[in-house]
């Protein structure tokens, strides 16, 4: 299957993005995460692109796209912003099944959740990416609604994930960060995917601007998020494919959210946090055996009609059902 690139112009910076499949299919954008480019998402395309439009880009300073000049230019709403530009030049007016890994996946709840993309997008998936704003709900105290989700959560599962993001805290501080990156850890970071995850993956040229634009994701985000959550409900149907053995993402994170999402899926897996390089096949199966339901169920409504599936699905265990 051949691959189409294109330059789409978002605010003030330039993305890169990359199609492939039949255009006249049902679309699906790929996000990656951090200290990816889309180039993670290859072994999945493959998977995919013989029924589906798909469309995957570098995020802002990732890859070839271009990098801002402020941090303050990696804040959730230009981010967003960004999905919308690639949204409008790929798929026109058509609606988008949208798909997000790590900071792909984090980024993407804020189009999930903004009401101006209500109709747009078809689904999303959410692969070891929570909600900032939902976070709170694993911290102690808090109003009764944050209570009664946590109360839905295993004891303890807010320490471990504290212990889980302590590269969040590693981030923020000044300079240190980019040290590590630029002394060896960009070089070094193939090699840490095999031990860790047991996976090969590609060389990727972008890693080291990956990984030191990307700090500005965390930097320009976590923290203000965190303080200042909001109450965002989500306007599209939504799954979560959750790693059982995530070394960075607390399964828990994905319990407990039907206050926010109504009826949501859960998949977990037996996998670590980079099980779309690891299990490209099965990510494959679980977002299509998703999409084909989203479809069905819109049809029955009289809904738009999609595609069908040759990919045998996941087996899905719903949430809030």
């Amino acid at each position: 299957m051949t691959r189409d690139t294109l330059s789409v112009e978002a605010g003030d910076v330039r993305l890169a993005v990359y199609m492939s499949g039949p255009r006249d299919a049902p679309p699906i954008v790929l996000v990656h995460g951090y200290p990816d480019s889309s180039a993670v998402w290859e072994p999945l395309r493959a998977q995919l692109d013989a029924r589906y439009w798909v469309i995957a880009y570098d995020v802002r300073g990732a890859g070839a796209s271009q990098a801002p000049a402020t941090r303050g230019a990696y804040r959730m709403e230009r981010l967003a912003a960004d999905l919308a530009a690639v949204a409008d030049a790929t798929c026109g007016a058509r609606p988008f099944h949208l798909v997000g890994h790590d900071w792909g996946s984090i980024q993407s709840w804020e189009a999930v959740t903004d009401p101006a993309f209500n109709g747009r997008i078809a689904s999303f998936t959410s692969i070891s990416g929570p909600c900032l704003d939902y976070a709170r709900s694993t911290r102690r105290g808090g109003d009764a609604f944050a209570r009664s989700e946590q109360s839905r959560r295993p004891s303890g599962s807010g320490l471990r994930q504290m212990l889980k993001s302590w590269y969040i805290f590693f981030f923020h501080l000044p300079w240190l960060p980019e040290w590590v990156w630029r002394a060896g850890a960009a070089r070094m970071w193939p090699l840490w995917l095999r031990l860790t995850e047991r996976v090969r993956p590609a060389r990727d040229p972008a890693q080291m601007r990956n990984a030191l634009n990307g700090l500005n994701l965390y930097r320009a985000n976590i923290i203000d998020r965190l303080l200042r959550p909001r109450a965002r409900h989500a306007h599209a149907p939504v799954l979560f494919i959750v790693p059982l053995r995530d070394r960075y993402v607390s399964p828990a994170l994905s319990l407990g959210l039907e206050g926010w999402l109504g009826a949501y899926e859960r998949i977990e897996i037996d996998a670590g946090h980079w099980v779309v390089l690891r299990e490209p096949a099965r990510i494959a199966a679980c977002i299509d055996g998703f999409v084909v339901r989203q479809t069905a169920s819109g049809e029955a409504s009289g809904g738009a009609s999609g595609a069908a599936s040759g990919i045998a699905s996941g087996n899905a265990r719903s949430a809030g059902s």
